[in-house]
Parts: C-alpha cells; structure tokens; sequence
C-alpha cells in the first residue's frame, strides 16, 4: 500500500470516528439535520478526500473510493439510528405533556338554553316552512311608507291611533309590525309569493303583565291566481293544529287596513276562548302599492305575537319575566 493511499484510508477513517462521536452526541433534530449536511453533504469532507484520488496511482483509486462508500453508509446508518431514537423520544415527551389526570373533576360549563321566544319564533317558523313557505325579513327602523301608507293606512287614517308609534328625530319610524317586509318582499318578487316574517317590532305601550314596548311577531303572506278566504282558513287550522294539537278554532270577523275581509283567530285552550291571530284577504290597494294585478292576484295575510303563543303553551304568567335574563326561570325551558 502507497503512503498516498495509506494518508487517504486514515483521513476516511478518522471522518468515520469523528462523525459518529457528534451524532452520539446530537440531541436534536435540527442538530441531527445539521451534521447530515456536514458530513454527507456535496461540500463536506469526503468529497475532499476523494480529491485527492488524482495523486494515487490507477490501482488504488477503487480502492479508496470502495472505502468512501463504507464510510458514507456507515455515517448514514449511525445517523438513521440516531433520528429514530430522538424521534421516539419526541413523541414519548409530547404523550407525557399532554396526559391528562381522568380522575380529577372536570370544569363544569353549564349548558346553554334558546330563550323561550327565540324557540317560539323557530318553531312558527318551521311550521310555515314545512309547508312551503321562504323566509323573508327586512329593517327594524322603516319609512312611513312601507309601514304605513304601502299597506293602506291614509295619514289620517284612525287605525294609526291603534299603533302608538315611536317616531325618529330623521322622520323614520321603529317598525310597529313585519307587515312592512311583505312590502318590501313583494316589490322585488313577482308572483306566486308565500313567505313567512319573524322580527321584532316596537310600539308605546305601556309595559304591564301582557304589554310591551318591545315584542315579537311572526307573519305569513301567499299571493297567487285564485286564492280565496278557504285557502287561508286550511292554512290557519293546518298551522294552529301542529302547534296546539286538535282544539277547537273560530274566527271571528275584524278589521285591518291591510285585509279585507279580516279576521281574528281564536282557539279553545283550558276551557276558554283566547285570540291567537288576526287574519285577512290582501286589500286590492296593497296589492296596487306593490304593482301586482288585483283582477288576476289574491292572497292572504296573517300575524301573531310570539310572546303571547309562549306564554300560552308555557303557562307563563307575566310577559315581563320573558325580559329580566333571570337564570331562576329561563333554565325551565
């Protein structure tokens, strides 16, 4: 063996012991990931090795390059060894800090309950949606137009009175009912129309045992070729059936500015009579508002307060403990 060859086996093999003291001692995989690139990298020492190959005769040059090979798969065996054992170690470190202690109490997180009138407005809602009805709903703060003049209130009309209405410093008003959205609905949407409207509303109202300033309503509205006072009745018996069970129903004649005929709708609950809703044909002027046809169009319109149905089938006493966020009664339901 040549002296070229004997300085060039002892630099191999000195690479070899170096390489795998630093990764015996390596205790990271960046680390680890570092030392691969330093010893079998295209810049690292074995290639400079292999260098020096042009000096050795032509004999010896397989030999040495049989020896690079040795050393690379050696120093690429003690380096897989090692990445496995810190990556079970890893994964041995992260169980051990995410265990969790079964036997200690768990924070307690009570659980969240729908306020009775938002499940009351849902569950109208689903009602009229089963029987093929979209949702529709509109601005809280409206325009004398489409609260008032659109559904066919005249400014002196005396229904007016009927409403307290909370009006704005700009002229616009706080809604007094959803009937403003069947409005607005039916100017963008042509005919057949069937939409159910829940939303809050505002009047003056004195606040009392069944009085609110504030309170909710539920409408439906169907226009469409042919529609008669039968069809609105079908649709009240199939709703107030769903949602009372099987009771005897009446209406009773009334008057709306919007409907004509009207109606109020009342059902047999607990041995008495108590008003439910109130009802009608669409007013052909409403109809004219919205640019529909009269002489080919009817529909029909109904409205119900959604607190007075809760306090119905929940035999709540008075509407204001529907407004005091009181845990005491809002876990009941």
């Amino acid at each position: 063996m040549t002296v070229q060859l004997q300085e060039l086996a002892a630099q191999l093999e000195s690479i070899r012991q170096e390489a795998q003291q630093a990764l015996a001692a390596t205790d990271s995989l960046e680390q680890l990931e570092q030392l691969r690139v330093k010893y079998l990298g295209k810049k690292g020492p074995i290639p400079q090795v292999l260098g020096g190959m042009a000096k050795l005769d032509a004999a010896d040059r397989p030999r040495i390059g049989a020896l690079a090979n040795e050393v690379k798969e050696a120093i690429q065996s003690d380096l897989d060894r090692r990445r496995t054992a810190l990556q079970a170690a890893q994964i041995q470190a992260q169980l051990e800090a995410e265990t969790l202690d079964i036997t200690m109490s768990g924070v307690y997180r009570p659980q969240g309950r729908i306020h009775p009138i938002n499940g009351m407005m849902d569950r109208v809602t689903d009602i009229f949606v089963g029987l093929g009805y979209t949702v529709a709903e509109g601005p809280e703060m409206e325009t004398d137009y489409y609260n008032f003049e659109a559904l066919n209130f005249l400014h002196d009309h005396p229904a007016r009175d009927m409403q307290d209405t909370l009006y704005l410093p700009d002229g616009n008003i706080m809604r007094t009912h959803t009937s403003s959205v069947q409005i607005r609905y039916m100017e963008t949407n042509e005919p057949p129309v069937r939409i159910v409207m829940p939303g809050r509303c505002y009047r003056r109202d004195t606040v009392d045992a069944t009085h609110s300033a504030v309170f909710h309503q539920v409408e439906i509205l169907a226009v469409d070729e042919g529609l008669t006072f039968t069809d609105l009745k079908g649709t009240i018996k199939v709703f107030l059936e769903q949602l009372f069970g099987e009771v005897p129903i009446r209406f009773r004649p009334s008057f709306f500015p919007f409907t004509e005929p009207s109606a109020e709708v009342d059902v047999q609950w607990k041995g008495r009579w108590l008003e439910i809703m109130g009802c009608g044909m669409v007013d052909p002027n409403v109809l004219k508002a919205v640019g529909y046809d009269p002489e080919v169009y009817t529909g029909f319109a109904a409205g119900m307060g959604v607190e007075r149905l809760a306090m119905v089938l929940h035999q709540i006493d008075d509407i204001r403990r529907l407004y005091t966020s009181d845990l005491r009664f809002l876990q009941q339901f």
